[in-house]
């Protein structure tokens, strides 16, 4: 009987030898436990949740079929009888909860962090500091050959599949595109040529496995980079490769060295849905939609008007490995959302840490962070309601506690209260929602509209104290900074004071950009922009009449002139995300935000402000100076003497270290220490 929330997103999907339970695809996200023999048991518990929390379909992270397709250096690799017996515990542990998984076989290529990167040429990536050679007739024959043996040890492992990764710009993708194919060969040139490689893996894969193994195949449907495929080309290798074998066709979208985000916050979501739509027309195998699709009701959309006949969702299941569950039994209000923040997730796989989730800190580290049930119930006061506080209160709730969560604000939130307000951040406003059902859910007693003091909490005889009261804008030490033409960045987001056309922010940490892109936006425009005047500003178009998708991005009109200044000497912006602050910076230099490195501040008077920038003087002739310089953390209910009182008193988040906001370390904090009282 078909699901009465979701009937398309949840209906069961038949391969002709094998049903997947519905049309949810956990992607393949790299955690970095795949790279060591000895956290093989902790990723077997990371994908049995997902598996358990009800996911059709799972994905690995990469493995490559041999050393020269390494991300990192002894990177997880699959060409050995040796590796079955890590891998098995992985798919036993998804099997023995009904799911089914497939292992993505990724070959770098000329992307890889070590010295022996290879590709089709030899062109180096923007994005690795080492120049690849290019595989002579005999490399790219071994190369198939690993790919082949790579899928048949998946096959032994008892995986139900492979998934061959074909996107991003990696090895097959170099192949595909005459961006980084030059050669003179049967392995270059015209398309056919160029697909050869792709092709033929997959043709001799399937002669390898049987009829009865999933082969998917990720395919980059718009590359957004110049010398990408025209969308003839990539419907010909779509088409070539479904002849070879696939079961399912996956989409990719973006180079990694593309400059058109395609992941981050700001992209609106399913924004390239219909792309997958125009794919699915022209083969007659499952396709698969992908990025930014993360809650369900996005999913049975895409499905049920036939541009998808699968959706996929990598950081969405990290968010929330219940999200299949939760949907299914019409509580989709319930899901921790993935916001699409990269943090502690992509952020992480590109510094080579292990990943984790913003939202949720278990992801990655599920037998290390539990939330156990308590045999000592003890009462835990929770003050301030921010990410800090919500993440302590209701892990503590959810492991047994009496928790009572105060606010002195009339609504929870705290600082995401704050960023949601930022054009292209509004994702947050998920997880307040998220935690909202929570905090009802577990029971936590929420006192708001109330600033208790040290003696009041004493007096309800408290086992632990918790202090989540965050921070507080630091007022530098500056000549007329009491002018009127100053305000805090809380005035602007917040309180929602009037700014002026003319706009200095002192201050270009990650409060800085945000306070630059919301001044950037006309108030009368309704926000979010469509998702055409997305694709015009970025210069993407989605029917890809160009190579790789790629159009003249629409001229910008800013709506304010700014100035964003630091007094470090170091690039501006330079501390943002890994994965994301490039974006920031586009999109205020875009803007002509003029972003100024190495400046003293002198005086703000009724000219403006008065800086020196290199030992020159300066004047910014401004409506309006906003202050981003840092902020303070908000300790006043903490004891000096911590020993003089009963309850135990902690600190997390902002309140206990204030030198940068940071979400993901105050959720963590929250986390951990609840799941340790």
């Amino acid at each position: 009987m078909p699901n009465q929330h979701y009937p398309n997103l949840l209906a069961p999907l038949d391969l002709g030898f094998t049903t997947l339970r519905n049309r949810t695809i956990m992607g393949s996200m790299h955690t970095g436990l795949e790279d060591r023999f000895y956290n093989y048991h902790k990723l077997a518990e990371y994908f049995r949740e997902r598996a358990r929390g009800g996911a059709g379909l799972i994905v690995t992270g990469g493995i490559s079929p041999n050393r020269r397709g390494w991300l990192l250096p002894f990177g997880g690799t699959m060409n050995s009888l040796g590796d079955i017996w890590n891998h098995k515990k992985v798919t036993r542990a998804v099997h023995e909860e009904g799911g089914k998984i497939v292992m993505q076989i990724l070959h770098s290529g000329r992307y890889g962090y070590q010295p022996f990167v290879v590709s089709a040429s030899a062109k180096k990536s923007p994005i690795s500091m080492f120049k690849p050679k290019a595989l002579s007739e005999s490399g790219i024959e071994s190369t198939i050959r690993s790919y082949v043996r790579c899928a048949r040890l998946a096959q032994k492992s008892g995986y139900d599949g492979v998934e061959i990764m074909g996107s991003e710009g990696y090895l097959l993708n170099q192949f595909l595109c005459a961006r980084t194919n030059l050669r003179q060969d049967r392995w270059g040139g015209s398309i056919a040529n160029r697909m050869r490689l792709p092709v033929e893996i997959v043709r001799r894969v399937r002669a390898a496995v049987g009829k009865n193994f999933i082969i998917m195949y990720r395919h980059s449907i718009l590359d957004l980079v110049e010398g990408g495929n025209s969308w003839q080309e990539v419907i010909e290798v779509a088409q070539a490769l479904q002849q070879a074998g696939v079961t399912i066709l996956n989409t990719g979208i973006g180079w990694h060295e593309a400059r058109v985000p395609t992941i981050v916050t700001s992209v609106p979501r399913a924004a390239f849905a219909s792309v997958a739509g125009r794919l699915k027309k022209a083969v007659s195998i499952p396709v698969v939609a992908s990025n930014r699709i993360n809650m369900p009701d996005q999913g049975e959309a895409i499905i049920a008007r036939g541009d998808a006949d699968m959706v996929s969702m990598a950081r969405p299941f990290l968010a929330d490995p219940e999200f299949v569950n939760k949907a299914a039994a019409g509580r989709a209000d319930e899901i921790n959302t993935c916001i699409a923040c990269n943090q502690a997730c992509l952020d992480h796989t590109f510094s080579n840490k292990r990943a984790s989730c913003l939202v949720n800190p278990r992801a990655g580290h599920e037998t290390e962070l539990r939330y156990l049930k308590t045999t000592r119930r003890k009462r835990v006061a929770v003050i301030g309601a921010g990410p800090a506080g919500l993440s302590a209160s209701t892990v503590a709730a959810e492991c047994g506690h009496d928790v009572t969560l105060f606010d002195s604000s009339d609504s929870i939130g705290g600082q995401f209260k704050i960023a949601m307000q930022v054009p292209g951040k509004e994702e947050f406003a998920e997880t307040l929602r998220y935690f909202g059902k929570k905090l009802a859910s577990t029971g936590v007693k929420l006192a708001l509209n109330q600033r208790v003091n040290r003696e009041q909490l004493l007096a309800q005889g408290f086992d632990d104290i918790i202090v989540a009261t965050g921070i507080v804008p630091r007022t530098p030490k500056l000549e007329g900074v009491n002018h009127p033409k100053v305000l805090s960045y809380l005035d602007v987001l917040l309180h929602k004071k009037p700014v002026g056309k003319r706009v200095a922010i002192i201050g270009a940490g990650g409060i800085g950009f945000d306070v630059g892109e919301y001044l950037l936006h006309d108030p009368a425009v309704a926000l979010p922009v469509p998702l055409t005047h997305w694709f015009t500003e970025w210069g993407v178009d989605p029917q890809a009449q160009n190579n790789g998708g790629l159009i003249t991005p629409e001229p910008a009109h800013p709506y304010r002139q700014i100035y964003l200044l630091q007094r470090k000497v170091s690039k501006v912006g330079a501390g943002l995300g890994k994965t994301s602050g490039w974006v920031h910076r586009a999109t205020l230099q875009r803007n002509g935000v003029e972003m100024l490195a190495g400046v003293e501040y002198v005086k703000v008077d009724d000219q403006g402000l008065h800086i020196t920038v290199g030992g020159a003087a300066r004047l910014l002739e401004v409506d309006h100076v906003i202050l981003c310089a840092g902020q303070e953390s908000l300790t006043e209910l903490m004891p000096e003497n911590l020993a003089e009182h009963g309850p135990r008193f902690h600190k997390i988040g902002g309140a206990a270290l204030a030198s940068e906001l940071d979400a993901k370390r105050a959720i963590k904090e929250g986390a951990e220490l609840a799941a340790s009282l």
